[in-house]
């Protein structure tokens, strides 16, 4: 089992590779959630995650035992990087092996890096048979379930404890286990009373499952927008290790994920994908009750996110905020209905985003139009104090979500 010696080491190797990343306090939010909250920015993390970690840790000893070696990977993008990134700085030759869904831009940095890749199947379950299948020639460097990487995880915990001593709490990002099972053993073993809690989306739950079952086990996963954590077991050489550190799991739906990146974005101007915004997102699902008043630091793992992408989850993000209202209304189809309701609207300080008639509804009687409305609002009070005074004007309206 990891060590903390082999943690040391692997900090030391890391020195002058890797930044040494702001752990930077947010008052704003602290006040928003009821804790003292600080940022680990590995969303600034040479490659935008913490990945290069763990893959450089395991590299630097690789080539010097076999200096020129091959060397292959499978991942959802994070881990491509951090390999593809080291493997030049090593003179190594790297294969990656992403599925066919992963993010554009996170292929598009991998080849940068001067990796191959590879899209292979749905999930990095299906990239791991891959790669494995090219064992002996390419050497595997596993993404979570390898006693180096998680050291090189590791030393994201060494750092958090220096940079903030009295840290009470930390909730880091699961998804096979390697970052949390490095972190905690990193700051549990210099500060046994840290709790270390792990946030996980709800969509891919395999750590919930694993302590559920006593034993890592395959889970059905889903998609998710924390997409760096959508793996379906946990590692076994990270499974000990959560055992013996890790105080608490939780799990988070979608719309909290979706909203913890907009907060990040909006208060902080923080760039955070969904697996980096996990630890904001189980304060506002109010799982982690325990730790109101305390002093929390919030491992923002990583910031590659496509932009496309980005501009879908913001939009969630409002909507599940209630900064975005959608609703829709049924109006007599003749001149001056929409203008009487946009009219209605603006005498509540409300920004229209978005019109759509639909006139052609099965269930819409001849004279009779339904419009769909995407209105902007300060907030669910807006939302709510909106369609009150719609429904009194005498608008029949249902909410959108």
């Amino acid at each position: 089992m990891l060590n903390f010696n082999d943690i040391l080491a692997a900090r030391r190797r890391l020195s002058g590779v890797v930044f040494h990343t702001p752990l930077a306090p947010s008052p704003h939010l602290g006040k928003l959630v009821g804790a003292e909250i600080h940022l680990k920015l590995e969303n600034l993390q040479r490659t935008g995650a913490f990945k290069i970690r763990g893959a450089y840790n395991r590299l630097s000893l690789l080539a010097a035992e076999r200096p020129g070696a091959k060397v292959v990977a499978a991942s959802a993008g994070n881990h491509a990087q951090g390999v593809a990134v080291s493997a030049g700085l090593l003179g190594l030759e790297a294969l990656i092996f992403m599925p066919r869904g992963a993010s554009l831009s996170k292929q598009q940095a991998t080849l940068g890096a001067g990796a191959r890749l590879r899209l292979e199947g749905e999930t990095v379950g299906d990239c791991l048979a891959a790669a494995r299948a090219r064992e002996p020639e390419y050497t595997l460097i596993h993404p979570f379930d390898d006693e180096q990487v998680i050291a090189g995880q590791a030393s994201l915990g060494l750092e958090i404890l220096e940079d903030l001593p009295e840290v009470e709490a930390v909730l880091v990002p699961v998804g096979g286990g390697g970052l949390i099972a490095g972190v905690a053993a990193a700051i549990k073993e210099r500060r046994p009373a840290v709790r270390v809690i792990g946030v996980e989306p709800i969509a891919a739950a395999s750590a919930t499952a694993a302590l559920g079952a006593g034993a890592p086990v395959e889970t059905a996963t889903t998609s998710t927008l924390a997409d760096g954590a959508r793996v379906a077991r946990v590692g076994d050489l990270a499974w000990p290790l959560i055992q013996r550190y890790v105080d608490q799991v939780v799990a988070v739906e979608e719309d909290h994920i979706a909203q913890a990146m907009v907060m990040l974005l909006e208060r902080r101007r923080i760039v955070a994908e969904g697996a980096g915004a996990l630890g904001l997102a189980a304060f506002l699902a109010e799982a982690v009750p325990g730790l109101a008043g305390r002093r929390v630091v919030l491992l923002v793992s990583g910031g590659n996110v496509d932009s496309n992408l980005l501009g879908r989850i913001i939009d969630r993000g409002l909507v599940r905020a209630g900064r975005i209202f959608r609703f829709n209304a049924v109006l007599p189809d003749h001149p001056g209905s929409l203008a009487g309701l946009l009219s209605l609207l603006a005498a509540q300080d409300a920004n229209v985003l978005l019109v759509a008639h639909d006139r052609h509804g099965r269930d819409l009687p001849p004279d009779q139009s339904r419009v769909l409305l995407e209105v902007e609002t300060r907030g669910p009070e807006h939302a709510q104090e909106m369609a009150g005074r719609l429904r009194e004007a005498g608008y029949s309206i249902s909410q959108e979500l």
